[in-house]
């Protein structure tokens, strides 16, 4: 049987995904606190990326910023390269809202050096459409 905190972090890697604001406000605080009670560095990276969007969406681009920087350390530091490439693309996202194109530009170049790292091939074709719609 799945633990609360699996569960939880599933809904919310979904919800970031989806930029679903409704689930990331109600379940992303969740899965931080849980994921700090249990140590879980994993859960933990996920729910500042969570966090990290949730700021994005509102508008509140320090918070996002400061989030999802948190959650690209830690997921680096556990050598989670998957996880950095997707980080790196809602950082680039974050510069995108902030009309910021030459930042979104070396994220999202990032982001694909770390797919294609990986053979992450669905994932660098969408960076790749996303480093196009900007060009």
């Amino acid at each position: 049987m799945a633990h609360e905190h699996a569960v939880c972090m599933m809904l919310v890697d979904a919800a970031t995904m989806a930029a679903d604001e409704a689930i990331l406000g109600r379940y992303a605080p969740k899965l931080e606190e849980l994921a700090q009670r249990d140590g879980h560095l994993p859960y933990l990276a996920v729910a500042h990326r969570a966090l990290g969007v949730a700021h994005r969406l509102a508008g509140e681009h320090e918070q996002a910023e400061a989030r999802l920087l948190r959650a690209l350390e830690l997921f680096e530091r556990m050598g989670a390269g998957w996880q950095a490439g997707r980080t790196l693309a809602e950082l680039a996202e974050l510069d995108l809202a902030r009309s910021d194109s030459g930042a979104a530009l070396g994220h999202y170049n990032q982001a694909l050096e770390a797919f294609e790292a990986l053979g992450a091939a669905p994932d660098a074709e969408r960076t790749r459409q996303a480093l196009a719609d900007i060009s």
